[in-house]
């Protein structure tokens, strides 16, 4: 049994350690922070009232989204194997099944399909970064704004080119390893991708509207907060922090045995939540001065922010900043999202790590291409949840996603034995207790009511 860490202080992760528990808070830190933090988040708030929203996400973030971290990263450190290999394994040590590895299977899918869509999303970053600095938005009108965007995602080559141009850059620091790829990589991403978020947010604090931009995210109006509002804060908190598709459990398979996981989950939620926070003050200011709608949807960051960007002093630099802002956070998600599959087809088939990134790249821009055309050639071409994007964005994020959470969180707090589990949390303390109770009956009841909101 696991439950006997004399066994278990011998096992090591084949793929190496993080050389330090800074070096794991930036890996997952980055693997947490993307386009969900800094394009969603701000859009989603403004959608559902501001203030009373980011109330309701901030006590989701605590009682469920820090359980189900935590327990990711215990299950991986304990298994030291990719998340297929390492759930099989604990399933048996535990004295339950291997078909936990299912579990994983299902992380290392829900990796593959996100990044399929999430990299064709990244593309346009890169696009915009270019169209940002040579001053395609300076002085642009709303419907010049909106028939560039149309006719940059309506011309499938384009989009195709910078779909793999992204997947070329995520396979380019997977290829190397923890240490050389992953490590060096969020070492250098991340302090830049907050540096690149204070510079934004300095400039927002100097147009003279961040006053209603704080307003608006901290005044709670629970008069505009609906049962959908709290369903769709539980949804973000859960999926900004990249839970639930074995990215954190291959993470922490790499954690040395002397890192505290609670510390490190604590470090890794407050950073995700604050560049969200950040990003919220960052760009809602700009959105006032300009007499923009906060609840612009999806389009804010594509449609709405240029047309302010082109439309203010410094526009240009400005704009520049803010996509290469985005794509940042979307190179340290995306590596992220890779490392499940890597790591598997490197323990399963014997490959060397090129090679397995290689093949876990080429298959999943395969696969994105059909959320390239979706948005061209193929946009006529709709079934259940509409495009072949749409539904893969829908089946991943509404189905698989929470799925794995609940199943993971409830592997780590009903089939691990209690030893096994105080054993990695560090002791049976009132940290732990308050851990085992979350992670056995609140997060499990609170990832429920997503799933059945979404497929109900």
């Amino acid at each position: 049994m696991l439950s006997n860490r004399a066994g278990d202080s011998k096992r090591s992760s084949l793929h190496g350690h993080w050389s330090s528990r800074m070096a794991f808070i930036l890996a997952v830190t980055g693997s947490a922070v993307g386009l969900g933090n800094i394009w969603k988040f701000p859009y989603i708030a403004g959608q559902n009232g501001g203030g009373a929203f980011v109330l309701v996400y901030l006590v989701c973030v605590i009682v469920i989204g820090m359980p189900v971290m935590m327990s990711e990263i215990l299950i991986g450190r304990r298994g030291r194997r990719n998340p297929v290999a390492t759930m099989e394994l604990l399933g048996k040590e535990e004295g339950s099944s291997s078909h936990w590895r299912l579990v994983g299977t299902l992380g290392v899918l829900a990796g593959i399909l996100i990044l399929s869509y999430y990299s064709v999303i990244a593309g346009w970053t890169l696009a915009y970064v270019v169209k940002s600095a040579s001053g395609v938005f300076v002085g642009a009108s709303a419907e010049a704004v909106g028939e560039n965007f149309a006719s940059f995602v309506g011309d499938w080559r384009l989009v195709a080119l910078c779909h793999t141009l992204f997947m070329g850059l995520a396979v380019f620091v997977v290829a190397r390893g923890v240490e050389r790829g992953l490590e060096q990589a969020v070492r250098f991403m991340v302090p830049a991708l907050l540096f690149l978020m204070l510079v934004l947010l300095g400039y927002s604090i100097n147009s003279g509207y961040f006053g209603e931009g704080v307003a608006f995210m901290f005044t709670p109006d629970f008069e505009r907060l609906t049962w959908n509002s709290v369903l769709a804060a539980l949804g973000q908190a859960f999926f900004t922090l990249s839970i639930g598709m074995g990215a954190i459990m291959a993470y922490g398979a790499y954690l040395p045995e002397e890192t505290s996981i609670t510390g490190a989950s604590a470090a890794v939620v407050t950073a995700d939540t604050a560049i969200a926070m950040l990003a919220g003050l960052a760009i809602f200011p700009l959105v006032f001065a300009n007499n923009l709608d906060p609840a612009d949807g999806p389009g804010l960051v594509f449609d709405t922010l240029p047309l302010a960007f082109g439309q203010m002093a410094g526009g240009v630099f400005f704009s520049t900043v803010f996509f290469v802002l985005l794509a940042f956070a979307a190179w340290t998600s995306a590596i992220g999202l890779m490392e499940p599959a890597v790591a598997w087809i490197v323990e399963r088939f014997s490959k060397t790590r090129a090679q397995a990134t290689v093949m876990t790249g080429s298959i999943i821009w395969l696969v994105g291409l059909g959320s390239v055309l979706s948005f061209n050639v193929l946009a006529d071409l709709k079934f259940l949840a509409g495009t072949i994007f749409d539904n893969v964005d829908y089946l991943t994020s509404n189905i698989m996603l929470p799925l794995g959470g609940l199943l993971i969180v409830v592997f780590a707090g009903w089939v691990m034995c209690r030893n096994s589990t105080a054993d990695e949390l560090g002791g049976s303390g009132t940290l732990y207790k308050a851990w085992r109770l979350l992670a056995r009956f609140i997060a499990p009841v609170g990832i429920l009511f997503v799933l059945i909101n979404a497929i109900k």
